[in-house]
């Protein structure tokens, strides 16, 4: 087979087919073209520090090792630190022949990262590596840290990739848009939105993403009336207009766990005249989901109801109980749950042996809780 610059479904099947006689059925979900599995490695917290990087740098071998070959990052995770521990991964996965066709990888831009620890001067940290090079324009700046100008997405992209020694991301998010809306018109954050994605159609002309989304926290999950409310019909409408009907919007990632429900229980989204969920939403737009905070870093790893374990019985610990809720919600393609402990890697991915729970089974935990 030959080995390309980004996950391919040949790439993909042949890595799911692989562990076949160690993951139960369901593990693996075919979306995009792609064999993804249900849980994936998330690389958010810890030290901007060597200890660190070595820790995501074993965890996430093992976790691929394990059936976990969706990995997630972002350019400001520790401070740049988090992409380069994800490269370094990856080149060992190489090594002992897990392809980079096999892994479907995912960064974000938007936040101003920092580059391996906190300038002295952060003043003039921006000012060197931004605006003065015309990267960014002052106007362009939100909140004091974020941007989603072409330039400055694009020279966000090519700095991932070096980060990551990859020519290709499988999925590049627009990393928490709704944070332009604190300071910019609708009108206005329309129009940055829709310069975003036309460059980012261009990236994957460029064959330098293959696809791209949208990683929120709070505009998907949020009423309508919300000063950073998101639309999904509407945003998919912006990337329709960037990229015509073949457009490449086919991510998204939001928050979903056991204390963070709205993705499935309030109905805040507009589609085809009547009110759905936001993964309800997705599933008729063709949008795949990927969640973020599934066990709400580490808060739901302990000390979880009994009806919890009622409704999802046969595992082993809360933290695989909180997982299983999320991946099992209909409409999730992965669970994405942090992880730099190798021996929170083999926990969690002891839900790789396990299918995931019916939907009849699921719904009883949210019986009248949708609004």
């Amino acid at each position: 087979m030959r080995e390309q610059n980004w996950a391919t479904e040949e790439g993909t099947a042949g890595y799911s087919d692989g562990l076949a006689g160690s993951v139960a059925s369901g593990h693996f979900r075919h979306e995009q073209g792609l064999w993804m599995s249900s849980v994936g490695m998330g690389t958010y917290l810890g030290s901007h520090d060597d200890a660190a990087d070595e820790l995501y740098r074993r965890a996430l071998v093992r976790a691929v090792e394990l059936g976990a070959n969706v990995i997630d990052t972002a350019i400001n995770y520790r401070f740049q630190r988090s992409e380069r521990s994800v490269g370094a991964a990856l080149k060992e996965l190489a090594v002992s022949g897990i392809g980079r066709s096999e892994v479907v990888l995912a960064t974000k831009g938007g936040f101003i990262p920092f580059d391996g620890a906190p300038p002295r001067d952060v003043r003039d940290y921006f000012l060197k590596t931004f605006i003065e090079p015309g990267i960014l324009e002052p106007r362009d700046i939100v909140a004091g840290c974020h941007a989603m100008a072409p330039r400055y997405l694009m020279n966000q992209l090519e700095q991932s990739l070096r980060n990551l020694a990859v020519q290709c991301v499988d999925v590049y998010y627009m990393h928490n848009p709704e944070t332009q809306l604190g300071e910019v018109t609708r009108d206005e954050f329309n129009g940055r939105l829709l310069a975003a994605f036309e460059a980012l159609e261009g990236a994957v002309a460029e064959g330098k993403i293959r696809m791209y989304g949208t990683a929120t926290w709070n505009g998907y999950r949020n009423d309508p009336n919300a000063k950073d409310y998101l639309s999904l019909a509407e945003v998919a409408a912006m990337a329709e207009r960037a990229g015509g009907k073949g457009h490449h919007f086919k991510v998204i990632q939001l928050p979903l766990n056991l204390g963070m429900a709205e993705a499935v229980t309030r109905r805040n989204q507009m589609l085809g005249g009547e009110m759905v969920t936001v993964l309800e939403a997705a599933e008729e737009l063709g949008i795949s989901v990927m969640t973020s905070a599934s066990v709400l870093q580490g808060q739901l790893t302990r000390n979880l109801p009994k009806i919890v374990g009622e409704a999802l019985p046969g595992l082993s610990t809360d933290a695989q109980r909180a997982l299983q809720f999320v991946r099992s919600a209909p409409g999730v393609t992965t669970a994405l749950v942090g992880m730099k402990q190798v021996a929170h890697v083999e926990e969690n991915l002891g839900l790789a042996r396990v299918s995931p729970a019916p939907r009849e089974q699921w719904s009883r935990l949210f019986q009248g809780a949708r609004s």
